[in-house]
């Protein structure tokens, strides 16, 4: 099991690795422009980087077993943390959207803090009441709830994409747990209902759907984004235009160094690159399984198994997004794109998936 260890590290490593790179050539002129100093947002991730480094280590420190006691405190806070973010004085609202508390020069997003007690919540629930799983009350009711609660408040940020992640790696956990599937289509049929009401309450959503539909339709508004990032996939050809050598960063494609990184990735790097990144996410995801699958209990699997399907959703969702495949959604590439709290929970999940390859059956 130690060679899954470092396989799983080297995998990790490498993925920070790229993403160090491409935040720096894909924000160093925005970052000049806006703040004077072509480093700002690379030296902001490195910042967060080392806070991950030192939670992926404390992760690391003890028997993860120990974390079955702490996940309903660890629940009950990161909702109180996720109800701060409306407090006036402690909230930053930045896009239109409300969902940062800020410590000092450093900002988060509570909702990462809930995914990975969500995840703690519903490994614990899943493994605990196995002899009950088929029963919908006392089965799976619990979890439902608190999910219920923590995407409410996360809905209200607002933030649908983080929600539809959160809910996606909880109902595949239940899947893969046992739970009735009448239960579960009892759950994702309103779900999905209430996705779609949810679209249509927003015209910026509806846009969004729209442009998905025929990005060129409006190419200079509601489809700008999507087509800047078709471009420079399309640029890129199979090598790439090279190395820092991108010219949709150069302010045509927004938000280069955070939700669309993936596309600069693939104009500078060409097919071969982004090749090489989607490898990378794959080989992490079947580590992260076979890791799962070899755990010596029941909460070890189901805590894996939601750490890697977290992870996994988010990759897959941020590349169908800037590939035109899917409407445009505003998560992070793990590991790769710019934004502090992402790295750290998964940084941190990192930890957490090496703790539990260690405690092997």
């Amino acid at each position: 099991m130690r060679e899954i260890r470092v396989r799983l590290f080297i995998i990790t490593f490498s993925l920070i690795a790229i993403g160090i790179v491409m935040i720096y050539s894909s924000s160093s002129l925005f970052a000049y422009e806006k703040y004077g100093d072509s480093a700002y947002f690379l030296k902001r991730h490195f910042l967060y980087m080392i806070i991950g480094i030192i939670s992926a280590m404390a992760f690391m420190s003890f028997d993860y077993i120990k974390l079955r006691k702490l996940s309903k405190p660890l629940l009950l806070v990161s909702i109180l943390l996720l109800m701060a973010v409306f407090i006036p004085g402690l909230g930053r609202t930045a896009g239109g959207a409300r969902r940062w508390l800020s410590i000092g020069p450093l900002s988060f997003q509570p909702s990462e803090i809930a995914k990975l007690s969500l995840v703690l919540y519903a490994a614990d629930v899943l493994s605990r009441k196995q002899s009950e799983i088929k029963d919908f009350i006392y089965g799976f009711l619990p979890l439902i709830i608190a999910l219920g609660i923590c995407t409410l408040l996360i809905l209200a940020e607002p933030d649908l994409g983080t929600a539809v992640a959160l809910s996606a790696m909880i109902i595949i956990m239940a899947f893969v747990a046992g739970v009735n599937i009448k239960h579960l289509g009892m759950i994702m049929l309103p779900g999905i209902l209430a996705f779609i009401g949810l679209i249509c309450m927003k015209p910026y959503r509806i846009r969004r759907v729209i442009a998905f539909w025929n990005p060129w339709r409006d190419p200079r508004g509601s489809g700008f984004q999507i087509v800047q990032s078709l471009i420079a996939i399309g640029s890129g050809g199979v090598l790439g235009v090279g190395l820092a050598h991108s010219k949709q960063k150069l302010f045509y494609l927004p938000e280069a160094h955070t939700d669309f990184i993936f596309s600069i990735i693939s104009e500078e790097l060409g097919l071969m690159g982004a090749f090489g990144v989607i490898a990378l996410f794959v080989v992490f995801i079947y580590i992260g399984f076979k890791i799962a699958y070899s755990a010596r209990d029941l909460f070890g699997q189901f805590l894996a198994f939601g750490l890697v399907t977290m992870i996994a959703l988010q990759a897959i969702i941020n590349i169908a997004a800037v590939t035109g495949s899917i409407p445009t959604k505003g998560l992070p590439l793990p590991f790769i794109s710019y934004g502090g709290t992402s790295l750290v929970y998964c940084m941190a999940s990192v930890g957490l998936l090496l703790n539990i390859a260690k405690h092997r059956r």
